[in-house]
Formats: C-alpha cells, structure tokens, sequence
C-alpha cells in the first residue's frame, strides 16, 4: 500500500505533468519570436492518423550512411515531444559507431509542448472505479487505450516507417518513461515477440494500486511454462532520488525479471543515484541506445 504522504507527493506529480502544457503555453506567449527556431539535423516530422482517427505527431531521425543489407534497426521514444530531441542528437553525433548506424522514431502529440493529456489514455489501463482519491482528479481525462495505441505502434505506424526507411523489422526496440514505461511492460507482458529490446524508465508501477502485478503474474506463469518463447530483452533504469515512482519498487520488479533468465528473459538494471523522476530519460539516452542497438 502506499503511505498518505507518498500518495500526496504522486498526486502533485502528476498535477504538475498534466499541468505543464498550461505553464509552458503561458511562457511562450510571455516571450517575443526574436530569431528562427532551431532546426534539427537528419530529422523528419509529420503527423499521421491512427485508424481510429487520432492524431499523432511522428519525428525520425535518420542516419546519413547507406543501410546496411538487413536495414537499420529502430527505436521507438515514447513521449516523442519531450524526449526525441536528446535521443536523435545523441544517435547522430555518434553515427560513426554502431549505436548511430539506426533509426530513432519519436511518437509524440500535435503540440509544441512537452507532454499532451492524451498520453494518460495511450499509456495506462481503465482507471479503477471508483478511483483513489489521489487519482480522483484524474478520473476527468480518457484512459484505457493503451491496447488501442499498441496497434498503431505496432502496425500502422511501423509499416509506415518501413516505408520510408530501410529497417530490419528484427531489430525493433521500444522506450518509456513513467507511465509510457508502464505501457512498455505491457507490451512485455501481452506481445512478448513485438520489440527485439524494450526499456522501461522510472516505470510508474503503482498506478491504480500497484495493477500491473497481475499482467506480470500471467507473463511469468506463461514464460516458465514455456508457452512464449522468444522474448523481448528488458532494460529497467530507475533514479535514486525518484519521489514520484519508488525506485525501490522499480528494483524489486527487476530482481523479480532477473530471475526468469534461465527462461529466456535476458534484463539489465541501472540505477541512477543522483537523477530524479524528470532527469532519469536524459540520463538514460546513451545506456538506451546501446542496449537496443549495441548487440544483439
């Protein structure tokens, strides 16, 4: 169970989250266009429909070398509008060694800002009913199409890359962050053979009580009974000063992981001592980038 005081420092988390669109919109308006905005390098932006109408803004970056014979293997960043920019300049200054030889696709929202509220329904299962009062606030905004987003991920959305691009569809890799990690472990759980690697940062593993525990039941169960097979390879990287999602949480569940490596599950765990809940992606960027794309 998690304590008031935890409780009270969740629920100003995810206020301050949903609220930064609002703060953000706010400072921009506050501030003069004085120069033209930066334009990143080696990087492509559209927005494109899923096929149940939604629309999302996609950002690749893309190296300058001819694709290898299998194609370049791809990353796929969650929460794309705040997290693209560090994975895509990071690739790209590095596009002379292996981890930048790839593609890295930012699946964001139609905004300039960095997170947008439909992330809570793309990300999470149905809100428990009735909800916890620290979540009751939240109760407002849609969720539970997490599944629904999976499809796009998965299929809409990587054909359309495929396209574009020359991929190696054996080489896709999946990260999150927060309740996009959440949503990572339930790709895990539910399409173990979708992502070649997944890495899940400062998963929010105590949304609606700790609910995600009996997705990882059925993974396990399934798992070591041998009725999965080939799996994702797991990355779990949590914060040491984390206030919002216990790291301590997030370090059992990857000792719990470990344990089914003799079962084909082969995971990594970091911990970052000094990055907080906030801070854990950037940090993360180049650990991520070697995991997904540094072995196989």
């Amino acid at each position: 169970m998690i304590s008031p005081s935890r409780r009270k420092r969740l629920a100003s988390a995810f206020v301050m989250t949903l609220a930064l669109p609002a703060l953000t919109a706010h400072a921009q308006q506050s501030t003069p266009e004085t120069a033209p905005g930066y334009t990143m390098p080696s990087t492509h932006a559209w927005d494109m429909k899923s096929d149940g109408g939604e629309i999302y803004r996609i950002f690749v970056s893309y190296p300058a070398t001819e694709a290898p014979a299998d194609g370049f293997p791809v990353l796929y960043v969650l929460d794309g509008n705040a997290s693209f920019a560090a994975f895509a300049e990071t690739r790209r200054i590095q596009e002379r060694f292996d981890i930048g030889k790839s593609i890295v696709v930012g699946v964001g929202y139609p905004t300039d800002l960095a997170y947008d509220v439909r992330r809570l329904n793309d990300y999470t299962p149905p809100m428990i009913d009735p909800p916890m009062p620290v979540w009751r606030h939240l109760a407002k905004y849609k969720s539970g199409g997490r599944d629904t987003f999976l499809d796009f991920l998965t299929g809409k959305l990587r054909t359309e890359i495929g396209k574009r691009y020359k991929i190696d569809l054996d080489r896709q890799s999946l990260f999150g962050h927060s309740l996009g990690g959440l949503l990572a472990l339930h790709a895990l759980y539910t399409r173990p053979q979708a992502f070649h690697s997944i890495v899940v940062a400062s998963p929010s593993l105590e949304w609606n009580e700790q609910g995600v525990l009996p997705e990882e039941r059925e993974f396990t169960a399934r798992l070591t009974s041998g009725k999965v097979g080939k799996t994702s390879r797991l990355l779990v990287v949590v914060g040491g000063r984390d206030t919002d999602d216990d790291p301590y949480m997030a370090e059992s569940f990857a000792n719990r992981m470990d344990r089914l490596s003799n079962y084909g599950l082969r995971l990594r765990f970091h911990r970052y001592d000094d990055e907080n809940h906030m801070s854990v992606p950037a940090r993360a960027v180049t650990d991520t980038l070697r995991f997904a794309f540094g072995s196989r």
